[in-house]
């Protein structure tokens, strides 16, 4: 086990590096010049040289990278350029709203996805297999946005039934939740119809049954343990989608989570912050892929930690 963590440990170290350094030379290429946006249109060349040189944009990329890394590794993610704030502070500030969203999302997507998988593999080859099936190819290919606006317009606007946007209470949740959750719940709908339909063609399935087990006992009690397996891999790589890429449903909803954090960063050529998102939800990646190997045997006592 000690062995197992310590492979993890600098694999993870390794992930967080190259994402660091890929990030850093996407923006240090970009065409957008975070100096101009501090400055202003009205600034002098003068005062524009003046600021990229306080804040280091005038060095080589590797001094820059170099600098960046030593300060990293002392667990400080730099100063927002525009904000004057520290990104570590402002990503703190923001991260309860974003794990709150992301629990609620992923509970929506598993029980959604999970019951359409479940009863499309029980339905296999049939009618209502194919719909499931369809309404789960829909969900992944809906754009964000126009979910989460139809949405808003629906149950908050005609309907009244939620607050139009903001944060705060639980009916603030629910709709950026259930949204998130019909946006996700066909990949765990795909997943789990496959997994499901493996499983059911077992052995042991076959013995439960001939030993006269009812259906909903084989499928609850034998098939589902082994057929949610790869279901936990995703739920790990999902914790960090969430913390950086909903960005669209925070938007549209006014939740103030590190999503629409990185938004308004990317609109403002405000490169630590998006750094420091970016770092975070690589970091989320790393954990929940852990968390879910960690989970993983006590599913399934055959699968051992090496």
């Amino acid at each position: 086990m000690a062995a197992y963590f310590l492979r993890r440990l600098i694999q993870s170290a390794l992930i967080l590096l190259g994402v660091s350094f890929i990030t850093y030379v996407l923006l240090f290429v970009l065409p957008a010049d975070p100096v101009r946006q501090i400055a202003g249109r009205a600034a002098t060349a003068q005062t524009v040289e003046n600021i990229r040189q306080q804040l280091g944009l005038d060095q080589p990329f590797l001094v820059q990278y170099g600098r960046y890394l030593a300060n990293l590794v002392q667990g400080d993610l730099g100063r927002s350029y525009l904000q004057k704030t520290e990104v570590g502070d402002l990503i703190t500030s923001r991260l309860p709203a974003t794990l709150l969203l992301m629990l609620a999302g992923i509970a929506a997507e598993l029980v959604l996805g999970l019951t359409m998988g479940i009863a499309a593999a029980l339905m296999r080859g049939r009618f209502g297999d194919q719909v499931l099936m369809m309404t789960s190819f829909v969900t992944v290919s809906a754009p964000q946005f126009v979910v989460s606006l139809l949405m808003l317009y629906i149950f908050a606007v005609k309907l009244g039934w939620f607050p139009i946007g903001g944060y705060g209470t639980a009916a603030h949740l629910v709709l950026p939740a259930v949204t998130l959750g019909i946006l996700g719940s066909g990949w765990y709908s795909r997943m789990m119809r496959s997994s499901m339909i493996e499983v059911l063609r077992a052995d042991y399935i076959r013995t439960a049954r001939a030993k006269g087990l009812g259906r909903a006992r084989v499928v609850l009690r034998h098939a589902l343990p082994n057929a949610v397996l790869p279901i936990i891999a995703m739920i790990g790589i999902d914790i960090g989608i969430f913390m950086g890429g909903i960005v669209v449903v925070e938007s549209v909803f006014g939740w103030p989570g590190i999503g629409q954090l990185a938004w308004q960063a990317i609109q403002r050529v405000d490169i630590p912050i998006i750094m420091g998102v970016t770092l975070v939800s690589a970091l989320a990646i790393v954990v929940g892929n852990l968390l879910a190997d960690l989970i993983a045997p006590f599913i399934d006592p055959r699968i051992r930690l090496r």
